[in-house]
């Protein structure tokens, strides 16, 4: 079965997590993504305490799989003129160094165009290639921090700033860099010019954040810090203690309250008054839950929740139409969810010295044609392939090792699927 982008070719400059989750993206719908690295080494993500890894330990497989490695300094000359000639087979280059790095080996967008017009160009960088903060460096809980991101956590206005446990803003700035480079190439196909894209972390923040930042822009209405209540401010849209741990619970409308009320036995709060905005709570159509007493309400229900179990209430709250969930911990979903039915996920599974496991791309297409069959291959396992392509012999990629500009490896026997995903590829 084919995979959507069959037939397309990247040049990747990018390290860490952005630029190859974008490019992950990519060759996973086909793409022949050729990762370029330093070849003292490989990028840092090879980097690995545990030696049975080799130099493609978890965390660089999961973000690099399918991809060939050629391994060459473009601070050198020949190896920026090696890039430039492979650009000329290429439809994307990707980069995501600071902004005019790339620039000082003739590696940038207008270099790369001047020999392949149609390139389509992504570059991913903390703070975009304008303005003033363009140069600085960027990490993911410095622009959580710099864009707002710190202040919408925590449960009270005066609480420290609390960052998201986990670089959800390089996560989001590959996911947008991949679109990105999407329709750039349906673009292309369609009218036959290319495109320069200026991906930021700054951007991603923003989106990730975009309701709270269009209501500021629009009106200027600053968020509040809800701490783990729910955006739409209803007293049953909260997280609160049981007996066995912690549940997570949106009553939202009148009509998931009357049935959180009476899971509950506190039926008596849907005639309230000093609870609730009756007239709006009794009206006809939609809307939200609109407390007059929050804390009174919240009191109540933190009671009442106290006195369950959150893995007996979630499931008689889901069965009566509420939205609810116990609390886990990442590796306790994962489990509970691996090999049963309760949740369709994808199982990509990577063989290098060990199986890597993903559940895949954050979405399924019938017929996409599965995972890659390849892991992520060793540092410069396809440099000699890929050199030969533009004319630099077996011999002459012998000598531009020997003074450090390439790395060349041996091939190594095709990683391939297991297990489930064996079976779908």
């Amino acid at each position: 079965m084919s995979k959507p982008l069959e037939g397309v070719r990247v040049l990747d400059l990018s390290h860490v997590i952005a630029g190859p989750l974008a490019s992950f993206y990519l060759a996973q719908m086909g793409a022949e993504v050729v990762k370029i690295e330093p070849p003292n080494g490989g990028e840092v993500m090879r980097t690995s305490k545990n030696p049975s890894e080799g130099d493609t330990p978890t965390a660089f497989v999961a973000m690099n799989a399918g991809k060939r490695s050629l391994a060459l300094d473009i601070r050198t000359p020949e190896g920026a003129e090696m890039v430039r000639s492979l650009a000329l087979t290429a439809d994307v280059f990707i980069e995501n160094f600071r902004p005019g790095v790339v620039a000082r080996y003739g590696l940038d967008f207008e270099s790369i165009k001047a020999i392949k017009p149609d390139i389509v160009y992504c570059s991913i960088s903390g703070y975009g290639q304008t303005g003033e903060w363009s140069g600085r460096g960027a990490y993911d809980h410095v622009v959580q921090a710099l864009t707002g991101m710190m202040m919408m956590s925590g449960e009270h206005p005066d609480a420290p700033p609390l960052k998201v446990g986990f670089p959800v803003i390089d996560v989001a700035v590959g996911m947008l860099g991949s679109l990105s480079i999407v329709s750039a190439l349906h673009r292309r196909a369609r009218d036959g010019a290319g495109q320069y894209i200026d991906a930021s972390m700054v951007q991603a923040s923003l989106m990730l954040m975009y309701p709270a930042a269009s209501a500021f822009l629009t009106d200027g209405t600053e968020p509040r810090r809800i701490g783990n209540r729910g955006y739409t401010g209803s007293p049953a849209a909260d997280t609160y203690p049981c007996l066995d741990g912690w549940l997570a619970v949106a009553a939202n409308t009148p009509q998931q309250f009357r049935k959180l009320a009476a899971t509950l036995g506190l039926e008596a709060l849907c005639e309230d008054a000093r609870a609730l905005d009756l007239e709006a709570f009794n009206a006809p159509g939609r809307g939200f839950v609109i407390p007059r007493d929050a804390e009174y309400v919240i009191g109540r229900l933190r009671a009442a929740f106290a006195s369950h179990k959150a893995a007996d209430l979630e499931t008689r709250l889901n069965a009566a139409g509420v939205p609810a969930a116990r609390v886990r911990r990442l590796g306790e979903f994962l489990r509970e969810t691996d090999g049963s039915d309760c949740v369709g996920l994808p199982d990509f599974r990577f063989s290098q010295q060990h199986e890597v496991r993903t559940r895949g791309l954050g979405f399924s297409c019938a017929d996409d044609g599965g995972p890659s069959a390849r892991g992520a291959e060793a540092l410069g396992q396809s440099t000699q392939a890929l050199l030969a392509e533009i004319g630099v012999g077996a011999e002459a990629v012998a000598a531009l090792a020997r003074a450090g500009v390439v790395r060349s490896a041996p091939a190594a026997p095709a990683a391939s699927l297991t297990g489930k995903a064996a079976a779908i590829a």
